[in-house]
């Protein structure tokens, strides 16, 4: 799974902005998660078309894109189920870059995450592994 991380100056509109312009081209956001900082906003993006988004989201000069590579995987929905996944990281002396729920029931949920070595990241996680 690749996502989209978007830095930008915090103002309103950009959300609008960046969703107009994947509508224009027919790409889907799949997922979203949108947060301000202070003067920054960060926006994760997963879509169904992720290299026409990169292509259609590099014409803007107002913000930054970050392509990441997220390991999906399937964890319970209960206590301490992603701390046990994050000490697995911590251990292996790997940093997570981002963590987040893409999905959740009141048994399961998927999480998306993405760390600076994937290779070594997946062997962390192939009992989860969804994809």
């Amino acid at each position: 799974m690749k996502q989209l991380s978007i830095i930008a100056e915090s103002r309103m509109g950009i959300v609008a902005e960046i969703s107009e312009a994947l509508a224009e081209n027919n790409i889907n956001i799949e997922n979203i998660d949108a947060k301000s900082f202070s003067e920054n906003a960060v926006i994760l993006l997963s879509v169904d078309q992720y290299d026409l988004a990169l292509q259609t989201l590099s014409h803007f000069d107002s913000f930054q894109i970050i392509t990441e590579d997220a390991i999906l995987i399937r964890l319970k929905n209960e206590p301490g189920a992603l701390a046990k996944i994050a000490r697995r990281f911590t251990d292996a002396n790997i940093s997570l870059r981002s963590i987040r729920f893409v999905q959740r029931n009141e048994n399961y949920g998927l999480v998306a995450i993405s760390a600076d070595r994937t290779d070594k990241a997946l062997n962390l996680v192939k009992d989860v592994l969804v994809s």
